[in-house]
């Protein structure tokens, strides 16, 4: 079996306010753990600039997003995007609509800051056991 190419994968975007912790995280987990099936992104409503405690807990986890960036939706080309995760409640309320054909979910994890290691772990749990029952099945994409 070959592997999939990046536009044979599904694309997840996981949508937050500002794009520095939780969105992050999530996206740092996805290709961890399940790059090789989908291509993940991050973006924020209201991007501004990755939280140093996030990296410093994903790190110490042994996933590395020092070279994430904050980044706004359309820098994730939203037209080609299968699902949209948006992981705090602010983000979901913000963005009720999408510009382009995703499915859209909203999964909220607490606002990380101080617990940054404890929000780590929950949106990993989530990316393991819940990420892939919610992408779009092969048949669903094709006409």
């Amino acid at each position: 079996m070959s592997r999939p190419t990046p536009t044979d994968r599904p694309r997840v975007l996981f949508l937050c306010t500002g794009n520095s912790c939780r969105s992050q995280m999530a996206e740092g987990w996805a290709r961890h753990l399940l790059g090789a099936a989908l291509e993940a992104c991050s973006a924020g409503t209201d991007p501004h600039g990755i939280n140093p405690l996030a990296v410093r807990a994903m790190a110490e986890a042994g996933v590395d997003i020092s070279g994430h960036r904050s980044k706004t939706i359309f820098e994730c080309d939203p037209g080609s995007v299968d699902l949209v995760v948006s992981v705090c409640g602010r983000a979901g309320e913000a963005c009720p609509t999408w510009p382009g054909p995703a499915k859209i979910t909203h999964r909220g994890f607490d606002d990380p800051p101080h617990l940054a290691a404890a929000a780590r772990d929950e949106i990993r749990g989530f990316v393991e056991r819940e990420l892939a029952g919610l992408l779009p099945s092969p048949e669903a994409t094709t006409t």
